[in-house]
């Protein structure tokens, strides 16, 4: 059976590791050492490494892996991310046999210039694109480039589970609730993720029928979402795109 486990790394990243009790699989392993601490425990053998984007905290820890384990490497076609074997573009799909998934890339462009995701067995792994209850900065894109890629994301089946790669979903709740004040399921989802943060727990995966619900930068076509966008600009805002940027804007310095 696949498991799925967040093992944390610097102050808030998750690299995200897949397993079935003999192989393993890393996605995103911005240091090394979290990862083999994880298979040294587990006694557990690397079979691949997976990439997002080519920002350090991302891959940071790739090439000592594959010096390591001399195991299969995947990523962005379009970005500069060393001891890459298979560059992937939207519509490529790959299989990792050891764990008997299937795996299929999107192009999202908008974190970073060639970000991609990795999509298969109701699963997504979208790196710095679409976070629980928030999106990444634009370091590299457009917000209409972001817009595209986010409605990508958000026409994936409800069910499907989103791992992203860092634990911020407290803050984007309390910057989403500032522009969806009324709005139900935030609270709800508010008070359950506290919970699990006082815990110690994890609050994702999340789903993607919930982003729908709650993630402002997923309901930018909303009356509340557009009236607050237009309430902080002090003027109309032309359409879905405009409204993302207010509202990225607003985050940047929320």
């Amino acid at each position: 059976m696949l498991v799925i486990h967040a093992v944390p790394a610097f102050k808030d990243n998750y690299i995200w590791m897949l397993e079935n009790g003999r192989e393993a699989v890393a996605v995103d392993p911005g240091d090394d050492a979290p990862v083999e601490e994880f298979l040294a425990a587990r006694k557990l053998r690397l079979a691949a490494v997976l990439a997002t984007h080519h920002h350090a905290d991302h891959v940071g820890g790739l090439p000592a892996l594959v010096r390591h384990w001399k195991c299969p490497t995947f990523g962005p076609a379009r970005e500069v991310t060393a001891t890459l074997d298979r560059r992937l573009t939207e519509g490529d799909r790959f299989i990792v046999p050891e764990l008997g998934i299937e795996l299929a890339t999107l192009d999202i462009p908008g974190h970073t210039a060639g970000h991609i995701a990795l999509v298969g067995g109701g699963m997504l792994f979208c790196g710095d694109t679409l976070f629980a209850c928030g999106c990444g900065r634009l370091f590299e894109g457009t917000p209409a480039q972001m817009v595209d890629s986010l409605g990508k994301l958000a026409r994936l089946p409800a069910h499907t589970r989103v791992y992203c790669g860092h634990e911020y979903t407290l803050a984007n709740i309390r910057f989403a609730q500032a522009v969806e004040p009324a709005n139900a399921r935030l609270a709800v989802r508010r008070e359950r993720d506290e919970a699990r943060r006082g815990r110690g727990e994890p609050t994702l995966p999340s789903t993607i029928g919930e982003e729908l619900e709650t993630n402002p930068f997923l309901r930018c076509g909303e009356p509340e979402v557009v009236a607050a966008a237009e309430r902080r600009a002090g003027h109309v805002l032309a359409g879905p795109t405009e409204v993302f940027a207010e509202i990225r804007e607003w985050k940047n310095a929320f």
